[in-house]
């Protein structure tokens, strides 16, 4: 029974190969015009474009935006020249100071909190001016000083 069987198995691997072989046969060549249409086909398919979309929509800064953007650059410190303060002693909160861009020539009045590009009014007092410049993320603190009154003789 087990030589039956050994016999079974070896002709059933020698004939499922040729039988598969049997099922194939040679494609007939397409004509020329048949080929053509095909050939249009595959080169429509082939310059098709599929463009990925991002939008951001989570918390916070978006991470792909720049951090220099053209409005937020200018005025620099360094640009800026102290014209004249306004100075209220009883509410220092209403005072006020003129500032000159010496680039361009355009006037600033600014008054406490009030936001110049990347420079935050933090203090007015009664000959200088205090800057929070916010940089990439660091804070740092620069003055801007009236310049020294002359004395006539």
């Amino acid at each position: 029974m087990n030589v039956r069987l050994a016999v079974a198995l070896a002709a059933l691997c020698v004939a499922a190969p040729l039988a598969a072989q049997a099922k194939r046969q040679p494609r007939a060549k397409p004509d020329s015009a048949a080929r053509d249409t095909a050939a249009s086909a595959d080169s429509a398919r082939a310059t098709t474009l599929s463009r990925e979309v991002y939008a951001y929509e989570g918390g916070g800064r978006d991470p792909f935006l720049s951090l220099l953007r053209s409005g937020d650059i200018r005025p620099l410190l360094s640009d800026l020249r102290l014209v004249g303060i306004y100075y209220d002693s009883r509410y220092p909160a209403r005072s006020v100071a003129v500032l000159r861009d010496v680039t361009n020539t355009k006037i600033y009045r600014v008054k406490p909190a009030d936001i110049i590009g990347r420079l935050k009014v933090t203090t007015i007092r009664p000959r200088e001016i205090v800057f929070t410049v916010q940089e990439f993320g660091f804070e740092r603190q620069e003055t801007l000083t009236l310049a020294k009154r002359e004395v006539s003789p």
